[in-house]
């Protein structure tokens, strides 16, 4: 049986701290659906539709990994695609607290589903989407906060 997991999140934008728990998970899982969540009452940096071609970028090379948005209860969607495993990554204590809360939910409402939390690599922890969001937002260069080759300016 194919092990896919499905790495969730809003990812405006995905940043070297997403790319590596992604990397991490292939050594783990045979495929990995970036789920990216599209809330029409949030307005991002970036379009849903560019979040997914950023991905799609990031990955071009690599068919174990896939980008797709979706407007439905995460564990829902993990059951739509086939997928017994949420992918998720953790910086610091915070996020442990906010994914325990979130699993022990999950386990209620989808206990075929087993969450799988990465930690986030130390080079990578002080990097957040909405510190990107910021810095961008003020004109500054986040070349070095996003995965090789990504430049924030092609996908606004």
């Amino acid at each position: 049986m194919e092990r896919i997991a499905l790495f969730p999140g809003s990812f405006d934008p995905f940043t070297k701290g997403h790319k590596s728990i992604v990397d991490q998970g292939l050594t783990i899982f045979d495929k990995i659906v970036v789920g990216i969540g599209a809330n029409s009452a949030k307005h991002g940096l970036l379009t849903v539709e560019n979040r997914v071609r950023l991905v799609s970028d990031i990955y071009k090379d690599n068919p174990k990994v896939e980008a797709v948005a979706y407007h439905k209860l995460t564990g829902d969607f993990c059951r739509e695609i086939g997928s017994r495993f949420l992918l998720r990554g953790m910086r610091n204590t915070v996020d442990y607290e906010y994914e325990r809360s979130m699993m022990l939910v999950n386990q209620k409402l989808y206990p075929e589903i087993t969450t799988v939390l990465l930690f986030t690599p130390p080079e990578f922890v002080a990097i957040s989407s909405s510190m990107i969001r910021e810095l961008v937002s003020f004109g500054h260069d986040t070349t070095e906060l996003m995965p090789e080759h990504i430049d924030i300016k092609n996908y606004l």
